[in-house]
């Protein structure tokens, strides 16, 4: 399978607190594809992807609220999945988009998952790529992630404008992208960082907003596993799952897989895609050959194919 080198635009979308960037692919009246990197990551995600993917499409990848060139959040505000889904709503509506596939990377897997079931008439085909779309909870364990994710904001608080000065030569910066990501390639770490730094002043600052540490550790706004399953009877559109053999699924802990493995099983109760494919949990972005032959296809058959019948 070959890639074919597109006409590549940058966007800008108003916000309240500033803007969305973003960069999109593909024809403007082509079918709207929404793509959503993971956490820490960059629209840059999708770089290498997309060029594998079918003609007839209108790519827009995102940098969600605190990463890239997007504005970040105002002081004292979560970075949680909920707010995130309302930026899709924004980005769809400022696009005009009524009906439109969805493509998400890990939390933005979880992000395009979540949006789905809240807006189940405004999506035709999911695309999801190494996360299950939800992030169930052991209810009791739900107040002391919500604690400990309220006691690391205030933390963050007291020392922000010390953060805000800290500036990082560009090796310091890919030394630690690699250490959050140890599995990128070369390639897919230049890439990120091509809309994960500022210059300034001959040195450069990493732009992924602090807050996301506070983000990574704890989500605090969880939901049971209960909920999830409501949530994902929800979803009128069709699914593709893609999940890494040495990605998130096989790393997440015991206790985490036995709550995942409902969600998979569900998924296969109403006969979406699942498929396992060798790589990292950024194979999407460091082998995209061996996962745009599945999306191609999921496109193909279960979104284009249906356009035309209507």
């Amino acid at each position: 399978m070959s890639s074919v080198k597109q006409e590549v635009s940058e966007l800008s979308i108003p916000v309240p607190w500033g803007e969305i960037r973003g960069k999109a692919w593909g024809p403007e009246h082509g079918h709207p594809v929404l793509c959503l990197h993971g956490w820490a990551d960059n629209c840059g995600s999708f770089n290498t992807l997309i060029p594998f993917l079918p003609k007839e499409c209108r790519y827009v990848a995102v940098d969600m609220p605190g990463h890239g060139l997007s504005s970040h959040r105002p002081p004292g505000v979560f970075y949680s999945f909920p707010e995130y889904a309302a930026d899709v709503r924004r980005v769809t509506e400022s696009l005009s988009w009524t009906k439109f596939s969805i493509m998400g990377h890990s939390m933005g897997g979880n992000i395009a998952v979540m949006f789905s079931a809240l807006y189940p008439d405004m999506v035709d085909g999911i695309i999801v790529l190494d996360v299950f779309g939800f992030v169930p909870t052991d209810p009791k364990e739900i107040p002391r992630i919500m604690r400990q994710g309220m006691d690391e904001m205030l933390k963050y608080e007291k020392k922000a404008e010390e953060e805000k000065k800290r500036v990082y030569t560009y090796e310091k910066a890919v030394e630690r992208l690699l250490a959050a990501n140890p599995t990128l390639s070369e390639r897919s770490v230049q890439m990120l960082l091509e809309r994960g730094l500022t210059r300034v002043e001959g040195e450069v600052w990493h732009s992924v907003h602090i807050r996301l540490m506070c983000f990574m550790q704890k989500n605090i706004e969880r939901i049971t596993l209960e909920q999830s399953l409501e949530m994902q009877s929800m979803i009128q559109a069709p699914v593709l799952l893609i999940l890494a053999d040495k990605g998130f699924g096989p790393a997440s802990r015991e206790s985490s897989q036995k709550l995942t493995s409902k969600l998979l099983q569900v998924y296969q109760e109403r006969n979406d895609t699942v498929v396992r494919v060798p790589g990292s949990h950024h194979v999407h972005l460091d082998n995209p050959e061996v996962v745009a032959p599945f999306i191609c296809d999921f496109l193909q058959t279960k979104v284009l194919s249906q356009q035309v019948k209507a």
